[in-house]
């Protein structure tokens, strides 16, 4: 599982900088791309990137302003010349459906596959493929704009070989049967439970995403000991009353909800144009002093989504109750 930034700018595109929008590659687990938003151009970045139109099998749409939504239709026109390419989920704020549909029509777009557009709500869970989880947030933005916070099924552990061939049971069938944690009978009798022979089951990777917003509690909770927050920071520090205008995040603002919500690792995003590449290792600085864990992104930056160890692990860092602080 990784992330690829396919545009990583606020408002204008520009040359280092295209305009929102975030792929989830889940190629090698599920042979699938999710997208979270599609700024224009966004199908031009995937080819720079090398991740296949066909390959995406859901969108959510954080908000409707265009620089998150212009290159949707283009996106799902051009999919239509892939043969091979299935169904496609899309979710967004209320007016999405209204949206797609209506610039397909103008546009006379022909779909050769079949499209649902699921229009969400606060604190609503999607069901998706594979046991996947994904919950919605209201953030606080100047127009409503929605958050994801994306949780993956726990694994099983891993077979302990060693106790099966001490029980004297060699490989074979039965060992699937354990993995999925079923007994086996042996030919004396035994009888193995699949569940005492496997190692501890390894927690489920969470992912917290953001569209546009002002710094905000729904976000802490949208990111409670998530794994990555993707979050935006429009702004520097020193501009935070722009950011409250607009209805941005700085990027102090942005490390401190990082830091509330206890995330592993932080990563910025949707960079106003205002800020020159040289600039961006500044902006950087801003947020690690707040939370070390943390990275500024660039158009076509790819990072691995990492996981914290075993359930056990996860819930002994962040038991449930209130959100850790500090």
């Amino acid at each position: 599982m990784e992330l690829v930034f396919l545009g990583t700018g606020a408002g204008l595109p520009a040359l280092g900088r295209n305009v929102a929008s975030t792929a989830l590659n889940l190629s090698a687990e599920h042979g699938v791309i999710w997208l979270f938003d599609a700024g224009e151009a966004t199908q031009h970045q995937m080819a720079r990137a090398g991740l296949s139109l066909h390959r995406v099998t859901r969108v959510f749409v954080t908000h409707l302003h265009g620089d998150h939504l212009l290159g949707l239709p283009g996106l799902m026109a051009s999919r239509s010349f892939q043969g091979d390419a299935g169904p496609l989920q899309l979710y967004g704020p209320p007016g999405l459906a209204e949206y797609v549909e209506t610039t397909l029509r103008l546009t006379a777009s022909h779909l050769t596959y079949p499209v649902d557009i699921q229009e969400v709500a606060d604190e609503q869970t999607l069901a998706c493929d594979d046991g996947w989880t994904v919950s919605v947030r209201l953030l606080d933005h100047v127009i409503a704009s929605f958050g994801y916070r994306l949780v993956e099924p726990d694994r099983p552990g891993a077979l302990q070989v060693d106790k099966l061939t001490a029980l004297g049971l060699p490989p074979g069938p039965e060992y699937a049967r354990l993995k999925r944690g079923l007994t086996v009978e042996l030919s004396d009798g035994r009888v193995i439970d699949g569940r005492d022979v496997l190692g501890p089951a390894q927690s489920g990777r969470v992912v917290a995403l953001t569209g546009d917003t002002r710094a905000c509690a729904a976000t802490v909770r949208l990111a409670e000991a998530a794994d990555v927050l993707v979050h935006e920071a429009t702004y520097a520090a020193a501009q935070a009353d722009l950011a409250e205008t607009f209805g941005h995040t700085t990027t102090e603002q942005a490390a401190r909800i990082g830091l509330e919500a206890g995330v592993a690792q932080l990563l910025l995003t949707h960079i106003s144009q205002r800020y020159a590449t040289d600039d961006l290792a500044c902006l950087e600085a801003e947020a690690r002093q707040v939370l070390p864990a943390t990275l500024v992104m660039h158009d076509l930056q790819t990072v691995p989504v990492k996981r914290r160890g075993t359930v056990a692990e996860s819930a002994s860092l962040f038991p449930a109750g209130p959100v850790p602080r500090g």
